[in-house]
């Protein structure tokens, strides 16, 4: 570094002692300005990963405080500003691109006309929605002949009763069956004759019923309730049955009886068109490795918009994530699967030469990640200039009008799909690559992982355009998959891996009985009532679980749900 020398000094320097001093200041000079490009982006760096920092904090903070949905309006104004002919022509003018089809029938003019506050229950409302449920005895109340007389006089005749309902709600309650088997012997005592038993036992020497075990399922399956506490409500009740005799009798009934029922459902939904995937978290205890590993839960169901009247549910337990459980699980399997963009399922569907369709709601979710966690900086016409407002304004026009034909025929469907979603589509992808080049967008902002997504999952997401079975996203699995992690926030942590795929194959059929309208709880006892007897026809070659599965219409009245 140059030493500061006085005016004195440098007057009595030489021309060389000078030149070198210049020299010096120049070197230090081209040393600081490298060391200040060097802070400068470190600085900048400091920013954008503050700017991320920030995002992700009034991100966690409007998830924690704010509201979960992620639906956004939009108006035609919208529309215009960001110049989509197409989609103002076809989305917001539908009298237009309605023009040829069939006229719905007019309401009429009290339903056009009647507001929320006038609207009353229509009569007979309360005798229908009690009609198909149990009644007991009427509870009549009389006058004696000495009322009437004093009240009434001689001569008095009887009207037609003032009759009404009320509800009646009974706790759970237990009984004791007790059933005697005749026993004959002959009269030298040398020949024995039992009577048949009216059922067969579940399990041998046990107290569990059909009606029990039903309980038990329909209170920790469907209805999420820890079986410890289950337990507890049962002591109560003066019943004494420990939650380990409890989760002994699910993974026992599960392996002899509802594993037959998992196998045959698996088998039907292999041969549909479209199998919709996804895959949770969970903890199991013993599972050979250390605490607090993490083990998955994958879910498979029926496509969307299967319209063969089979939906199927199933869950499959998992230690790994890996593509290797998805060539065991789905390894016959030959049509199209929807999922998220976890690769797995395209490495997988890549060796199968199946189609891999992608989900738009996860390429949509991080623009409103970006939309939550810019609320509160800036304003409301800043936000909707925002590249993130702007995304999603795109992508719910599409979401908008492929909606609007869910109820349509696939003909229909997949006709305007091509005609009126392809266009919107293709400016979405070029609007979004534009983007990437001309914005300059932190790449690991919500924004910026959002508009990767969609160049990245490209070909996925555009898959629903070729074809009318595709669902425009992978939500119905997502729903199929939430009641086991309601269950999983009550439980914590599943002990053993038999309990882990005992409860993927109860959860399987509790939720596929509800997707097709069933009541679980009849379901299961039914199915316990009905399975004993079939397992000993098992090898038997005309053995068939056709008839108990929950689509068939041969089940009994009961188990269905009243609608």
């Amino acid at each position: 570094m140059a030493l500061a020398l006085s005016e004195e000094q440098l007057v009595k320097l030489n021309k060389k002692d000078i030149l070198q001093l210049l020299l010096e200041s120049m070197a230090q000079e081209k040393e600081l300005r490298s060391q200040l490009a060097v802070l400068t982006d470190e600085l900048k760096r400091t920013n954008q990963q503050m700017q991320v920092i920030l995002e992700k904090w009034n991100l966690a903070q409007a998830n924690r405080f704010g509201r979960s949905s992620e639906k956004m309006g939009y108006d035609t104004g919208t529309c215009q500003q960001l110049e989509l002919a197409v989609m103002y022509a076809e989305c917001f003018n539908e009298a237009e691109a309605t023009v040829n089809e069939t006229p719905p029938d007019e309401p009429d003019m009290e339903e056009v006309t009647v507001t929320a506050h006038k609207r009353k229950k229509h009569a007979g409302k309360r005798e229908e929605d009690l009609k198909d449920l149990p009644h007991a005895e009427p509870v009549i109340s009389t006058l004696t002949e000495e009322e009437l007389l004093e009240q009434l006089g001689p001569g008095y005749r009887q009207l037609k009763d003032e009759v009404y309902q009320r509800l009646e709600f009974h706790p759970s309650s237990f009984e004791v069956k007790e059933y005697h088997i005749c026993v004959y012997v002959s009269a030298d005592g040398k020949k024995f004759a039992k009577a048949k038993r009216p059922q067969a036992d579940l399990f041998r020497n046990s107290i569990a019923t059909p009606s029990l075990l039903a309980g038990i399922l329909n209170y920790k399956y469907v209805n999420a309730l820890p079986v410890h506490r289950l337990a507890q409500d049962f002591k109560r009740s003066e019943v004494n049955i420990s939650p380990q005799v409890m989760c002994n009798w699910v993974i026992k009934s599960s392996e002899i009886y509802f594993s037959l029922v998992y196998d045959w459902m698996k088998d039907v939904l292999l041969k549909q068109p479209v199998v919709q995937a996804d895959e949770t978290t969970l903890k199991v205890n013993r599972d050979g490795r250390k605490a607090g590993s993490s083990s998955y839960m994958w879910v498979y169901i029926t496509g969307e918009h299967d319209d063969s009247g089979k939906k199927i549910v199933l869950y499959d337990y998992c230690r790994t994530r890996s593509t290797e459980h998805l060539r065991e699980f789905l390894s016959s399997y030959k049509g199209i699967l929807v999922s998220d963009g976890y690769q797995s399922y395209h490495t997988f569907s890549k060796e199968q030469s199946l189609t891999s369709a992608g989900c738009w709601t996860h390429c949509r979710r991080r623009f409103v990640n970006a939309i939550k966690a810019a609320q509160k900086d800036l304003p409301e016409e800043a936000l909707k200039n925002s590249i993130a407002y702007q995304a999603l304004a795109r992508i719910s026009a599409i979401y908008k009008l492929d909606g609007s034909w869910k109820e349509r025929t696939s003909e229909y469907r997949m006709e305007h799909r091509q005609r009126i979603l392809k266009p919107l589509v293709d400016e979405y992808f070029d609007w979004v690559k534009e983007q990437i080049k001309t914005c300059n967008v932190l790449p690991k902002s919500e924004t910026g992982e959002g508009l990767s997504y969609s160049i990245n999952q490209e070909k996925y997401l555009r898959a629903f355009l070729d074809n009318r079975d595709i669902p425009i996203d992978n939500s119905a699995c997502e729903r199929a998959i939430r009641p086991f992690c309601v269950g999983r926030k009550n439980w914590n942590v599943i002990d053993t891996v038999e309990g882990a795929q005992a409860s993927a194959i109860v959860y399987s059929i509790a939720e596929t009985a509800k997707a097709n309208n069933l009541k679980p709880y009849q379901y299961f006892e039914y199915l316990l009532t009905e399975l004993p007897e079939r397992i000993s026809r098992k090898k038997d070659s005309t053995f068939s679980l056709d008839d108990l599965m929950p689509w068939s219409p041969k089940l009994p009245m009961s188990c269905r749900k009243i609608k």
